[in-house]
C-alpha cells in the first residue's frame, strides 16, 4: 500500500480522499440511531453505491463503512459478536468496487473511537481497548483493506490502543484526531501535542492529520499547528457548519466553498485531502477539479482563511501559533 500511496503522491502531489459516509447513508434511508455498519450485511448494494460514488468522483482513497464496527459500539445494538464479520464485509465490498477499476485506489479500513472512556477516568482498560481494536483490525485486514485509518480520536491513550492493535495485525496505519474545542480535541489535545506524540512513536503512521471538528476554516487553522515531521498531512474537514432545518441536519458548505477549502488545505501542507460530515460526491468532484486546475500557493494566513472560508469558531487554536485577539478576526467577510 505504501508503494500505492507513494506512487499517487509522486504522480499528483496530493491524494483526494472521500467524503462523509454517514451523510450519504442518511440520504439513502439510514435512520437516526441505526448502526451504519449493519448495512454491510443488510444493504450491501447501498454500501457498494456509497463506495462507487467516491470512486466516480475521482477519489484516490476511500474509507470502509466500519467506523463503529467495534464490539463497544455494536453492543448498543446487541451485535458485539459481529465486530470481526462486519469489519471484514465492509472491506470486501470496497475491494470488489476497486477491482472494477484500472487506476490505483487505496482502501482504508476505518476505525473510529470505541465510545468508551479509558481508565482511570472510565471503565475500559487499555488492554481491553487494544483487544477491541485488534479484532476490528483483523476483520478489515482479512476483508482486503490496504491500511487502517484511525479517525476522529480525541484521547491519546485511545489512539495508542488502536496503534497497538494495528501493530498486532501487522497493518500500516494513518491517524486523525478531531479538534473541535477551541482548537483542541474533546480531551484537550492540541495539534502541536499531537505532532509531538507522533514524532515519539515507534510504530509511526504513513500519514496523520485532522478530521471533522467544527468547520473548514477551523480545520485549516489546525493544519498550521502541525510540526514538520516529514510525514504526509491529512485534512478531512466538514462541509461547513451544521444547521437544523425541516427535521434534518444540513451542512451549509457549498461545493464551491469546499473547493476553496481543498486548495487552502494543500497550501497549508496537506497531502491527503478529503471531507468529513456533510461532504457529498458533488463536493468531492469540485474539490478534485480545483486541485487539478489551481497551482499550489504559499501557506495561507489566518485572514486569508477567514476571507475564503468564513469565521473561526474561537479566538484561539490552543497553541502559541497565532495570537487571535479581537472580534475583527471572527467577522465573516465573504462566503463562496
Amino acid at each position: 500500500m505504501e508503494n500505492t500511496l507513494g506512487h499517487i503522491l509522486h504522480e499528483k502531489g496530493w491524494i483526494l480522499a472521500d467524503g462523509a459516509i454517514g451523510t450519504q447513508l442518511f440520504n439513502m434511508g439510514l435512520q437516526s440511531g441505526d448502526a451504519p455498519e449493519l448495512w454491510n450485511d443488510l444493504q450491501p448494494e447501498k454500501i457498494r453505491k456509497l463506495y462507487r460514488s467516491s470512486i466516480d468522483a475521482g477519489c484516490d482513497l476511500f474509507l470502509t463503512n466500519s467506523f463503529g464496527s467495534n464490539s463497544c459500539r455494536l453492543k448498543l445494538h446487541n451485535k458485539e459478536r459481529e465486530d470481526f464479520r462486519l469489519s471484514k464485509l465492509s472491506a470486501e465490498l470496497g475491494r470488489e468496487e476497486i477491482g472494477k477499476e484500472k487506476r490505483k485506489i487505496v482502501l482504508a479500513g476505518s476505525m473510529g473511537p470505541t465510545g468508551e472512556i479509558l481508565q482511570p477516568l472510565g471503565a475500559l482498560s487499555f488492554k481491553d481497548a487494544v483487544e477491541v481494536f485488534h479484532i476490528q483490525a483483523e476483520g478489515l485486514k482479512e476483508g482486503g483493506a490496504d491500511i487502517l485509518w484511525i479517525e476522529t480520536i480525541s484521547h491519546l491513550d485511545e489512539l495508542r490502543a488502536a496503534i497497538d492493535a494495528a501493530k498486532l495485525a501487522e497493518m500500516e496505519w494513518c491517524g486523525t484526531m478531531s479538534f473541535d474545542t477551541s482548537g483542541r480535541t474533546m480531551m484537550g489535545i492540541t495539534s502541536k501535542e499531537f505532532s509531538k506524540n507522533i514524532s515519539e512513536m515507534d510504530y509511526k503512521p504513513l500519514a496523520y492529520g485532522a478530521n471533522c471538528g467544527v468547520g473548514p476554516s477551523d480545520l485549516i487553522r489546525t493544519l498550521l499547528g502541525f510540526e514538520d515531521l516529514r510525514l504526509p498531512i491529512i485534512a478531512k474537514g466538514n462541509a461547513g457548519i451544521p444547521k437544523y432545518a425541516d427535521g434534518k441536519i444540513r451542512y451549509d458548505g457549498t461545493p464551491e466553498l469546499m473547493a476553496s477549502y481543498a486548495c487552502l488545505a494543500r497550501d497549508a501542507g496537506a497531502k491527503i485531502i478529503g471531507g468529513c460530515c456533510g461532504t457529498t460526491p458533488e463536493h468531492l468532484t469540485l474539490m478534485r477539479q480545483a486541485l487539478e486546475g489551481q497551482k499550489p500557493m504559499t501557506k495561507p494566513s489566518i485572514d486569508e482563511i477567514i476571507e475564503k472560508l468564513g469565521p473561526l469558531s474561537s479566538n484561539s487554536d490552543g497553541t502559541d501559533l497565532e495570537n487571535m485577539k479581537g472580534p475583527r478576526r471572527l467577522k465573516r467577510k465573504r462566503r463562496l
